[in-house]
């Protein structure tokens, strides 16, 4: 029977993800990917604080369990840039790379920089067989220059002034 609504159909998707990564599907693990979809590039905090609304009996670590969890079975990959919590997002699928507002911590996926995936290849690989490539660009996103211009402080804690 197909969904009637944008919600059910949602539901599905959402059912369809969690078993083809070959996890069980839960409302925890539901809300969490629904979480996802809603807020890439969030930290588990910022998840956990969308997946209350919804299920207000869950937990912080219930969210910590189905996100590593997803990491672990492909679906979601998490990041970890300098000076932030580890950040997640279900865009696992190719080798893209992100663009970080050093200001206000926004975060913006990139596709590849040149070529096929990694993207990158290294000066001397020492024998490894290279699988991926993360780059990190830091800058300032338009947001924050417009809203103070000449302020080169980062606010991100723990970034260096390049």
């Amino acid at each position: 029977m197909a969904p009637h609504t944008d919600v059910e159909a949602r539901a599905v998707d959402t059912a369809a993800r969690l078993r083809a990564a070959g996890l069980r599907v839960t409302d925890s693990r539901r809300a969490v990917v629904d979480a996802l979809i809603e807020r890439p590039h969030a930290s588990a905090d910022e998840l956990f604080a969308v997946v209350a609304r919804t299920l207000p009996a869950t937990s912080l670590q219930s969210v910590y369990n189905a996100l590593g969890d997803f990491v672990d079975a492909g679906l979601a990959r998490r990041i970890e840039p300098a000076g932030r919590p580890g950040l997640f997002e279900l865009r696992v699928d190719d080798n893209h790379h992100h663009l970080i507002c050093s200001r206000c911590g926004a975060v913006e996926d990139v596709d590849c920089v040149v070529g096929e995936a990694p993207c990158l290849t290294p000066s001397d690989a020492h024998g490894y067989a290279v699988q991926v490539a993360e780059v990190t660009f830091w800058g300032v996103c338009p947001a924050c220059a417009q809203a103070a211009p000449g302020d080169d402080e980062p606010a991100v804690a723990g970034l260096a002034r390049f």
